[in-house]
């Protein structure tokens, strides 16, 4: 277990009481808290550092480029890019992978191409893709899941197969923390060619992510789920991949030359990087990761699994608990989702609102996989750096006043 008595004192909406009693915040995979020193670093930006980046010569303004550009450098290095330049900033997961939908998918995806995702996906790694064979008469193609919940790879070569142009894969489930084996999914694609995208949203705040291991062309996350500010995301991109690419968001900074009837893009990054970005929290985004990085990621991962283990065992004694997802924690990240009798999801979740106990509850953005589980949608806990076991049993047992409100037995 990590030191969470002195992580905590690290964020201040931890000491947050409702109702009179802690909060218990348990919804990490949908966005994670910030630590004092990410919220300091967005007031000194606007306080010291205030000006628009890339274009001024005056002092103020080069100071903003630096700290604005060191964050990209400081991704690059979490990630093990080759070069920074292969650091694009988006507004987010969602931004990044559209930006390859329309930016990649308009130019390569043709009429009878297939494009293979997994059954596992957020909606951010379905519509766009479903949406992009739409308006190609392209065809979108499924990975399935095993009973077990982890992701049936038995049949690769039958669904990645000479007619996939791309394979677009999460990392982790965010509704079940199934960890997925992109390795393997990756492999199969290259063998035939295929182009090849990342969905790291979850994946890439618990654990440890090498993009030159992992050898894809993509890869996609946002600051927000990993302690940073809203509003920020990296694509992350093979330079070869990049440079052929067309920008498809233009304006300012992403040009280097302009006539009347023709423009010179920018090199990359910046050729995507239309308009005044968000500079200040790209800036406190690197603060979150180097607070990451002191913490050390197989130190996090460990910390979401023993907190997992603790929860399934709690809950696995409660009548009437059904759990979703691989039971080997192992192959989890730290996202418990389950349903209790038949009590809708959002009953549950706000009957232990009442309790201080904050999860989320719904379909996830992952119907496809709700449809396949045959639920409208799970109540979900998931872990991150400054939850403890006490908390978990706060939660658990907030359940048992969920029974007694709702009268099952």
């Amino acid at each position: 277990m990590l030191d969470t008595n002195k992580i905590r004192k690290d964020f201040p909406i931890l000491e947050r009481e409702f109702k009179g009693k802690r909060l218990v915040y348990l919804d990490n995979a949908a966005t994670t808290q910030k630590p004092r020193v990410v919220i300091d670093a967005i007031s000194n930006y606007y306080e010291r550092l205030n000006a628009n980046i890339h274009r001024g010569v005056y002092t103020l303004a080069e100071e903003a480029t630096e700290a604005f550009e060191s964050t990209r450098e400081r991704v690059a290095k979490f990630i093990n890019a080759k070069d920074s330049a292969e650091i694009v900033f988006t507004k987010g997961t969602t931004d990044a992978l559209n930006m390859v939908a329309y930016a990649w998918g308009e130019e390569h995806i043709s009429e009878g191409d297939e494009i293979v995702i997994s059954l596992l996906e957020h909606h951010s790694n379905l519509v766009p893709w479903q949406q992009l064979c739409k308006r190609k008469g392209a065809i979108l193609r499924y990975i399935p899941i095993n009973e077990d919940h982890t992701l049936n790879i038995s049949d690769l070569e039958n669904i990645i197969t000479e007619k996939t142009r791309l394979v677009s894969i999460t990392m982790m489930s965010n509704a079940m923390g199934t960890i997925v084996p992109v390795e393997k999914i990756l492999q199969a694609a290259k063998r035939v060619g295929a182009t090849t995208v990342v969905d790291g949203a979850q994946s890439v705040p618990h654990m440890k992510v090498d993009v030159q291991k992992l050898d894809c062309d993509f890869l996609a996350f946002s600051s927000h789920k990993m302690l940073g500010p809203t509003g920020v995301g990296v694509l992350y991109g093979k330079r070869e991949v990049l440079e052929k690419m067309q920008p498809f968001f233009y304006g300012g900074d992403m040009i280097k030359d302009v006539s009347m009837t023709d423009t010179d893009w920018n090199d990359i990054p910046w050729k995507f990087e239309a308009g005044t970005d968000n500079i200040a929290d790209v800036v406190a985004f690197k603060y979150a990761i180097d607070y990451l990085d002191e913490i050390g990621m197989d130190n996090i991962i460990d910390h979401d699994r023993v907190l997992l283990k603790h929860a399934r065992e709690r809950m696995s004694q409660i009548k009437g608990i059904m759990m979703v997802g691989p039971k080997d924690v192992n192959c989890c990240g730290g996202v418990l989702s389950f349903n209790l009798g038949g009590v809708h999801p959002h009953d549950i979740g706000s009957i232990l609102n009442e309790e201080g106990v904050a999860i989320r509850a719904g379909h996830h953005c992952a119907q496809p996989l709700m449809e396949k589980l045959g639920c409208a949608g799970t109540a979900r806990m998931s872990f991150y750096i400054y939850n403890t076991l006490e908390e978990v049993d706060e939660a658990v047992d907030a359940l048992q006043k969920v029974k007694e409100v709702m009268k099952v037995n």
